[in-house]
């Protein structure tokens, strides 16, 4: 047996994939939710998320050196406790629920906190959050993270609001996700998703993975912070809309 993936059909997935996780990673979120669903194509979407955890983690690495003096705090503390009871329940809950329908409540989440924020006219001043948002989308985002890897767009539902300064944002979502991607390990081997062959893959698709990474940080120090929102909205609008369409043509 082959110690890596050597199907050529496996890299026409897993490339793009790991840029657009890398891009994600530097800044601009959304964008990674799109890996697992693009990987499971080829392999079962929960094995799929294993293999590229070790690559996430890599991303998380560098990203949390990068923007570890721009996070806030109050933010994490709400959001990681409901993100580790999200996780829990997605562990117990992992062979009865499938990833179709994780990606249909994802996907309808992220459209309608969209269609909201866009009916809303140009009207951009800060959300205050309060405690209870933060638990509850926490948990969401640990919970969708867990299954498909798609924790992004109930994140954003909480933080995109408060139109924070966008270096804090990225911060902030870099260290929690990193912290949700470190919790995932032991579950993941509890559910036998872990083998060497995939674990070397993931190595082999590092320096991607890296050159990506570094590719999204620095876009994100060029795009002003107007814009960035922008994007970052439109992101979460499209990314929601590719997952309704995934699960719709799985589930009808």
């Amino acid at each position: 047996m082959h110690p890596v993936i050597t199907e050529p059909m496996f890299y026409v997935f897993a490339v793009p994939a790991v840029i657009l996780l890398g891009l994600s990673k530097g800044g601009f979120q959304g964008l990674g939710t799109a890996t697992t669903p693009m990987l499971a194509l080829y392999m079962p979407p929960l094995e799929a998320a294993a293999l590229i955890l070790p690559v996430l983690m890599t991303q998380d690495a560098i990203a949390v050196w990068w923007y570890r003096h721009d996070w806030d705090a109050w933010n994490l503390k709400v959001m990681l406790p409901g993100a580790i009871v999200g996780m829990c329940l997605a562990w117990a809950l992992a062979a009865q629920i499938t990833e179709d329908h994780i990606r249909l409540i994802v996907g309808i989440i992220g459209v309608v906190f969209c269609i909201h924020a866009f009916s809303r006219r140009g009207v951009v001043e800060p959300k205050k959050p309060k405690a209870a948002s933060g638990v509850f989308w926490g948990g969401m985002s640990g919970f969708t993270s867990f299954m498909s890897q798609a924790g992004g767009p109930p994140f954003q539902v909480h933080i995109l609001p408060q139109r924070m300064d966008k270096l804090i944002l990225v911060g902030t979502s870099t260290m929690f996700f990193a912290v949700v991607n470190a919790f995932k390990i032991v579950p993941y081997f509890a559910l036998g998703q872990f083998s060497a062959k995939n674990f070397t893959t993931s190595l082999l698709l590092l320096p991607v993975a890296i050159i990506s990474n570094f590719a999204g940080i620095w876009l994100v120090q060029k795009t002003p912070t107007g814009i960035f929102y922008k994007i970052a909205y439109v992101l979460v609008f499209l990314i929601s809309l590719a997952l309704l369409w995934r699960a719709s043509r799985a589930i009808l």
